[in-house]
């Protein structure tokens, strides 16, 4: 028997075009927090115009989302976000740091793809902060404290001359970002060979941050997407305690074999739940929203009974 670390919601896909009350293509790559005992995923969205929008869907037990009746976060109308996001935004991610929700998310244009900063407190209205790296980067995700007195993030930046690699950064204010360095590097012939990323942000746990990533293989019919989970340290998340040597989710599900790009498991979300599980969401085939749970006790123990060197 298939050793299962992420159990599916039966009901999935939980969001689909369909369910928008204006015009989509798609509905994927969402991120996902609790506010006030209530889930608020902020998700992506095709237009027929082939660019993306951010739009907003709540939950009162994290599975049945209700969309609101507009977009929560469209391309930028003054400078400098209009330069920068005139060609949409995606993949937003949601970290709670010091009573406020920070959402980074990929702003496209022109001048390629960098990672723009926003804050919420209530969920109704938003306020952008900064453009938070330079071109190009995409999947960054923050972690919920500070650690050391700096603010912390991992990044995905691109790069043709080491194979798209996690990088960790940190600030002293959330606006300047500095002290990079790569951690974790894709692992030649395995499941994600090709590239990794960011997931979900940091969880905090007893043996330290739980990571999900997403990590791509080549195939002779595509690429593929999965999910895998890395272990840091508490006091010095560079550090890598263990990268799981297996995948805990792949394609398997019609919608995430199938779509708008095939065979995609792709998770911008988790929130952890006081009993210990995990409410896990990603994109199926960059087409429609899934959820799933896990023990987070469990994929920590898989960092570090299949570990593996993270460089």
């Amino acid at each position: 028997m298939k050793r299962r670390f992420v159990t599916r919601f039966p009901g999935n896909p939980i969001l689909t075009p369909d369910d928008i009350p204006y015009p989509v293509e798609t509905v994927h790559n969402a991120g996902v927090a609790k506010y006030h005992g209530r889930y608020f995923m902020l998700f992506r969205s095709h237009l027929d115009t082939g660019r993306s929008i951010i739009g907003l869907a709540e939950s009162t037990d994290g599975f049945h989302f209700a969309p609101r009746p507009k977009p929560f976060l469209t391309p930028g109308r003054e400078s400098p976000f209009r330069e920068y996001e005139e060609f949409g935004v995606e993949d937003p991610r949601i970290t709670l740091v010091e009573g406020a929700y920070y959402i980074t998310y990929s702003a496209y244009s022109r001048y390629g793809v960098r990672i723009a900063l926003a804050k919420t407190t209530d969920f109704e209205s938003v306020e952008r902060v900064s453009l938070i790296t330079q071109a190009d980067y995409r999947n960054t995700v923050l972690f919920p404290e500070k650690i050391g007195g700096r603010y912390v993030r991992l990044d995905r930046p691109h790069s043709d001359i080491s194979p798209w690699s996690i990088w960790i950064t940190y600030s002293p204010d959330l606006v300047y970002w500095g002290d990079s360095r790569v951690i974790m590097k894709p692992v030649p012939y395995h499941w994600d060979e090709m590239k990794i990323g960011p997931g979900a942000p940091p969880i905090k746990t007893g043996k330290g941050w739980l990571s999900i990533y997403h990590g791509v293989f080549p195939t002779m019919d595509g690429a593929v997407y999965r999910l895998g989970v890395a272990l840091h340290d508490l006091a010095d998340p560079a550090r890598i305690l263990g990268v799981c040597d297996r995948w805990i989710l792949q394609p398997e599900d019609p919608w995430e074999v199938v779509g708008y790009v095939h065979n995609v498991v792709f998770t911008c979300g988790a929130v952890p739940e006081d009993d210990g599980t995990l409410k896990l969401y990603w994109g199926g085939a960059d087409k429609v929203m899934c959820a799933g749970t896990a023990l987070i006790d469990e994929l920590v123990d898989a960092c570090l009974t299949y570990s593996r060197p993270p460089l």
